[in-house]
């Protein structure tokens, strides 16, 4: 079985010009001043991490697909998976230096400041370890999906994600509490696959303003993956 890969060097680099625009903070202010004192604080603390690892399928029916002896349930994972014979399982995490850093900021605006620069950091540790997969293992077009990113395939799956994985607290600090939680929260675990024909999540959830939202609602991907 492959040996799982640590990435524990990823750069970090905040695009504080970005982060004042995503905030309406007006340059120069006195809250984008107190921004960016936050924002070097946390570039210099910031250690965001990935892990993954190469699996194998062994088996995959309409709703059932598993992976190294691990079972998922799902309609969709299992028709994006039945003519594969890999997958990458893998968690990025911001990092539990920058989450507890955030943890100490005291008042309203300073902890959602400290959100804003996690998610960011979350984001291009994503990136990078995209980058470093595709790399690797050259999966030319490909696609993720995320446990409770779907109703199809729920965040109960997780556990599941964490079995395939294996020793993620020790690996990169990453711990699943008993409510399903990732901590430290700006985590996020998934599969990883090859999908010559491209393929979002989000275009089979009709939640409305979501925020993180990367593809519209399509009602016939609905009609092809869950009908």
């Amino acid at each position: 079985m492959p040996e799982p890969i640590i990435l524990d060097t990823i750069p970090y680099q905040i695009d504080l010009p970005a982060l004042l625009k995503v905030l309406h903070l007006k340059p120069g202010s006195v809250h984008a001043r107190q921004f960016e004192t936050m924002a070097q604080e946390a570039q210099a603390i910031a250690r965001p991490k990935a892990y993954y690892k190469l699996a194998f399928i062994d088996s995959c029916d309409d709703r059932r697909v598993v992976i190294d002896g691990v079972v998922f349930t799902s309609r969709v994972l299992s028709r994006q998976l039945d003519h594969s014979h890999r997958a990458i399982a893998y968690l990025v995490t911001c990092g539990l230096e920058l989450h507890e850093w955030s943890r100490s900021l005291d008042g309203a605006l300073p902890r959602y400041w400290g959100e804003v620069l996690m998610e960011s950091a979350l984001r291009q540790a994503n990136q990078f370890f995209e980058e470093h997969a595709q790399h690797r293992f050259k999966l030319g077009r490909s696609a993720s999906m995320h446990p409770g990113s779907l109703e199809d395939w729920p965040i109960t799956e997780q556990r599941g994600l964490f079995t395939l994985l294996g020793d993620v607290q020790t690996a990169i600090g990453v711990t699943l509490t008993e409510s399903l939680i990732m901590l430290p929260t700006k985590s996020v675990s998934g599969l990883r696959f090859s999908s010559a024909q491209g393929f979002e999540s989000c275009a089979l959830c009709p939640r409305l303003n979501c925020p993180g939202r990367r593809a519209p609602y399509d009602p016939a991907q609905v009609e092809k993956y869950l009908v």
